[in-house]
């Protein structure tokens, strides 16, 4: 228990001013109008709101978790949302590349957090207080639960991002087979599509990056949950819950060390969010300066 607290305190602090970070460049002019841009954005507030929230806030047991599940679940269908948009974006079918705009992400995005806020509603009904801590019950129900958890964040999260990941890398390298060279008439115009096109291709990198990490380090704690589902009904001795109890935290360690560790992602991913990264550092530090 001591390891986990020790190493979640870590991942609290460097997940805090990562995701602070993550949205003060995200709302920068030249992401702020990509839809992709958006979803980043919504997925670091609710990593930003777990990390608050679910992470430390241990007094209220039931709105812990419950909380827990609805941030996690919401920062990351958001991202996989952000790779169907970026399917959409880079489709060569114009009517595809219509559901790529930020009017339908501030929908998409309003959608989904009622959704997950709807669907954990069950957490108060599987969870129960034993020892003071909250915990699964047994029975059919903490049965079902345990396998849709493992569904929910292990298969079905693992299956969407690869699908979407894929079939996006399949747009762009279709798409980049397709440029033709730009004549001198319209050197204004193709000046401006290689900057969109970079940009994409950049968010493309960072988003593919992100999938990457999320699926290594979400595996533990579904694996986990697939674990428990098995063994619900097995009688235990102490020493055996201890280990469980012990491997069920560690488990949440990688998983919140995915969410630490985006900005990092981001910036090594993306030369253009380093760029606004450090002008938007520079702004806050010299307008601060300057009014100090």
């Amino acid at each position: 228990m001591t390891i986990s607290q020790y190493a979640l305190g870590i991942i609290w602090l460097v997940g805090n001013i990562g995701s602070v970070l993550t949205c003060i460049v995200f709302s920068q002019s030249v992401f702020r109008k990509s839809a992709c841009g958006i979803y980043f954005i919504a997925s670091s507030f609710s990593q930003l709101l777990a990390f608050n929230f679910a992470l430390l806030y241990r007094m209220l047991q039931y709105a812990r978790f419950y909380l827990f599940y609805v941030l996690i679940a919401n920062s990351r269908y958001n991202i996989i949302i952000a790779s169907i948009d970026r399917y959409f974006a880079s489709s060569r079918n114009a009517l595809h590349r219509q559901w790529s705009s930020t009017k339908i992400a501030l929908r998409v995005i309003i959608c989904n957090t009622i959704f997950w806020c709807l669907m954990y509603i069950q957490v108060i009904v599987v969870y129960v207080l034993s020892n003071n801590t909250c915990q699964p019950q047994s029975g059919v129900y903490g049965i079902f639960f345990s396998i849709y958890i493992s569904i929910d964040s292990g298969v079905l999260l693992i299956f969407l991002m690869l699908i979407f990941g894929l079939l996006t890398a399949n747009n762009v390298r279709q798409t980049g087979r397709r440029i033709s060279p730009t004549t001198q008439n319209s050197n204004d115009r193709s000046v401006r599509s290689n900057r969109i096109s970079k940009k994409d291709s950049q968010l493309h990198k960072m988003l593919v990056n992100q999938i990457i990490l999320f699926i290594f380090l979400n595996i533990p704690n579904p694996c986990y949950f697939v674990y428990h589902s098995l063994t619900i009904n097995v009688l235990k001795s102490p020493l055996r819950s201890t280990i469980e109890s012990f491997i069920n935290n560690m488990t949440y360690v990688p998983l919140y060390l995915g969410f630490a560790l985006t900005f990092i992602n981001f910036v090594v991913s993306s030369k253009i969010f380093r760029r606004e990264f450090l002008v938007s550092f520079k702004q806050k530090y010299f307008v601060g300066h300057c009014n100090s």
